[in-house]
């Protein structure tokens, strides 16, 4: 696995869009909402834009973004092999990415919330290295990378924020080769859980309870484990008193406790979200 297959995208977490509805989309494909950002949107501020811009550089970020995207749930936002033109910023909503190998097997690389970016995978190439699907309805703005890359060359800030945001797929995928080539089940599991709780506290959303969007089978997939093994493991957690499980709802009963047992990745998961909170806060 490289790292540009296992790259995240940024999300952003506002509300979605009240107008539109399901029957408005057809499920085999996403679709283009046009739509000119009149006002700031606060996720793409806390994303994109560093806080010691001004507001007239601000505008500047903010009126590159002049579309979103509707991607149904079970619809591709792109393909591997795609041309790559745009970053994704994730407005609502989970994507999973996954690389398909020869023989038709997938294997899920990351999954994506809002406030995660999207398509760092296609820089390197020009293409996209995975397929990016929806893990339910979600919608994400497009950001043309033409049009970053010449905001960069005018403003360092921005450049430098991109640096950092790229350097933190680097932390995360230095994580994942740890707990893919180390870790035991349990830790494994233990260790996606706190970086899930992490996210979603980050991300001003409860990081006790809280709903998986991905079904036990694509966190195997992920942590390289067999679906059985994921159910088994979360029981057991669940029997000691560490989380406490409900279909796809957890919670977090003793985080220091799960926190110990999905060490050392834990760790680097941590740090990964570190350097993305502190791009945001001291640019």
């Amino acid at each position: 696995m490289t790292l540009a297959t296992a790259s995240s995208t940024v999300a952003f977490n506002t509300a979605p869009i009240s107008h539109l509805t399901a029957s408005t989309f057809t499920p085999s494909r996403s679709t283009f909402v046009p739509r000119l950002i009149r006002h700031f949107d606060t996720s793409l501020h806390a994303t994109f834009i560093p806080a010691n811009l001004t507001t007239a550089q601000s505008a500047r970020v903010n009126a590159i973004v002049c579309s979103t995207r509707f991607v149904k749930r079970g619809a591709t936002l792109y393909r591997a092999g795609d041309a790559f033109t745009s970053l994704y910023a994730v407005r609502t909503g989970c994507f999973k990415t996954v690389v398909v190998h020869r023989h038709g097997d997938e294997q899920v690389t990351g999954f994506h919330m809002a406030g995660d970016p999207l398509a760092l995978d296609g820089v390197c190439s020009d293409e996209h290295n995975c397929d990016a699907v929806a893990l339910e309805d979600s919608t994400v703005c497009v950001v043309p990378f033409a049009l970053l890359e010449n905001l960069c060359q005018d403003m360092k800030a921005i450049q430098h924020h991109i640096h950092r945001m790229m350097s933190g797929e680097i932390v995360r995928e230095a994580g994942l080769m740890m707990m893919l080539g180390t870790m035991t089940a349990e830790q494994r599991v233990a260790a996606f859980l706190m970086n899930l709780a992490t996210r979603m506290k980050a991300r001003g959303y409860s990081g006790v309870e809280f709903n998986l969007r991905m079904t036990r089978e694509e966190i195997g997939n992920y942590l390289g484990l067999k679906l059985e093994t994921v159910s088994r493991t979360l029981s057991k957690l669940q029997k000691e008193g560490v989380v406490g499980t409900s279909g796809k709802q957890i919670r977090i009963i003793d985080d220091e406790r799960l926190a110990s047992a999905g060490c050392p990745v834990t760790d680097a998961c941590s740090r990964r979200e570190h350097v993305s909170q502190t791009t945001q806060a001291d640019l």
